[in-house]
């Protein structure tokens, strides 16, 4: 039988992580940092997973399979994340083909085999600080190459001086402390915090601070009015996290 090597490796054999890096640094967008002060977190309601609701969180919203006839609840994947990171960089979701939404922060899975226990936390999953928008293509690198994955951490930490801090976190934030490889590390990118900013990045403009304010005004509608599904405790608890005041 036909054997063959490991496709990351194949890659590596003809193309350098600095190559990779490179593309991804030209490309990349970026929520500026001035947009994350002024709201970090756009939609606490929603997590990887959670349950969407219509009618104002008063009915549940079903999918049916048109081959068994069931229907089943519709669950979170990334719309809300994909939302507010296209609302913080001022753009329109039908405006932006072929670009992709990447959470710099998760669980490591190439395999995709484990829960993305992150992403499915309603402080992390719709929070700016927390993704870049990238071509599409581009969005394997970092979903399978642990080193370029790094690399997007040690400058979104260093770009919005904030890490992570959920649990799963905590020796991987001393990890990122010890990377050694600056020869492939993107020169406009910052190698400790505040030092510049990354190419990329997107000022915050008047555009982006109404939507911003728009959103803020939303949630706290929600919290008064929205039907009895909406999470209000759990909203609570993540604005909380990120100092939010309603």
């Amino acid at each position: 039988m036909l054997e063959i090597c490991d496709g990351l490796e194949a890659l590596r054999g003809v193309m350098s992580l600095r190559e990779i890096a490179s593309f991804i640094e030209r490309t990349a967008r970026w929520v500026s940092p001035e947009t994350f002060k002024l709201l970090p977190l756009w939609f606490p309601e929603h997590g990887r997973r959670t349950l969407f609701y219509k009618k104002n969180w008063s009915t549940p919203q079903l999918n049916k399979n048109r081959k068994t006839g069931l229907s089943i609840h519709k669950s979170e994947g990334n719309v809300h994340a994909n939302k507010a990171l296209t609302l913080a960089l001022g753009l329109r979701s039908k405006r932006r083909p072929n670009w992709s939404c990447c959470h710099i922060w998760g669980i490591d899975d190439a395999s995709y085999q484990l829960s993305n226990a992150i992403v499915m936390d309603r402080r992390f999953f719709s929070c700016v600080a927390n993704m870049v928008l990238l071509p599409t293509p581009l969005k394997a690198f970092t979903d399978t190459m642990p080193d370029v994955k790094a690399m997007l951490r040690i400058c979104a930490r260093n770009l919005y001086d904030w890490p992570c801090t959920d649990p799963e976190f905590v020796a991987t934030n001393t990890l990122l402390d010890k990377w050694t490889d600056w020869d492939s590390f993107p020169q406009s990118w910052p190698r400790t915090r505040h030092e510049k900013l990354p190419l990329g990045v997107v000022e915050l403009s008047p555009t982006i601070r109404i939507c911003a304010q728009k959103r803020l005004a939303a949630i706290r509608r929600d919290l008064e009015h929205a039907g009895t599904h909406y999470p209000r405790e759990e909203v609570k608890a993540a604005l909380a996290y990120w100092n939010i005041e309603l």
